[in-house]
């Protein structure tokens, strides 16, 4: 006689991750797999730590004029904390400034003025066109303005016809960073930037990026925090005039009905 096949009783699921009473008992013997925690309460939390740590760092970035601004609406031991860690930042930027301003070389001083001097830190290099074209005028420009801010660090400059022979013209300006004796960056002409249109965040950027400076640098984060307030500016700007020609259109409109 054949044995009896086993029969399976189908369990009525309905959604494994409801709290029901049904599922409580499904879940108690091991039928569906405990639920899964909410992420609800972790989202929460990390959005609390963020507005904490938004909170205590508010003060990051600014200088002392913009600190001094704050007096009547900060703690005098908080604010005066941020004035000494500005301080000193300033006094040790002043003992870093040994430079502050742009280096022309001369191809027999290249090997000591760039490639040995990045051995103290790094160097960064302008190879400038012969014909002086437009994104050379534009970066030897940026060059004078970041070696007088950046003081700390060694800016050149050298005619690219001197530094190698025969190198293209339109391969100018090029960006040459050294650092340890080695080239640890290159940029030829200024398209992988902003083209003409390259200003001192993008310079920021690169100081950043090859490690001249910090991401938390005063320097980089007020220029930062000045253009994103002029987006801000813009685009409150352009959203008024927006509203307005809408208004306008509506009242055209009513004009039509009259």
């Amino acid at each position: 006689m054949a044995a009896p096949s086993e029969q399976r009783i189908a369990v009525p699921i309905d959604d494994p991750n409801a709290d029901t009473e049904w599922n409580d008992i499904l879940r108690k013997h091991g039928v569906i797999p405990e639920k899964p925690p909410s992420p609800t309460p972790m989202i929460e939390e990390a959005i609390l730590e963020a507005r904490r740590l938004a909170h205590e760092n508010r003060l990051e970035g600014k200088d002392l004029d913009e600190l001094d601004e704050l007096e009547d609406e900060e703690d005098d031991a908080f604010l005066e904390q941020y004035r000494q860690k500005r301080m000193a930042e300033l006094s040790n930027l002043q003992k870093k400034s040994i430079h502050g301003s742009v280096y022309p070389i001369s191809k027999p001083d290249y090997q000591r003025e760039i490639t040995e001097a990045s051995n103290n830190g790094p160097v960064f290099v302008n190879l400038t066109s012969t014909s002086g074209n437009v994104e050379s005028r534009v970066l030897s420009e940026l060059w004078r303005q970041a070696a007088k801010e950046y003081g700390d660090i060694k800016f050149c400059e050298i005619r690219a016809s001197q530094a190698i022979e025969n190198y293209p013209d339109r391969n100018c300006p090029t960006i040459l960073v050294y650092n340890k004796g080695d080239i640890v960056k290159q940029i030829v002409t200024l398209m992988t930037l902003a083209g003409v249109r390259t200003n001192m965040r993008q310079i920021d950027d690169l100081l950043v990026e090859v490690g001249a400076v910090p991401d938390s640098d005063l320097r980089v984060v007020k220029r930062r925090r000045a253009a994103e307030d002029a987006e801000e500016e813009r685009l409150a700007g352009k959203s008024i005039k927006t509203s307005n020609a809408g208004r306008a259109q509506v009242d055209d409109d009513d004009d039509d009905w009259d």
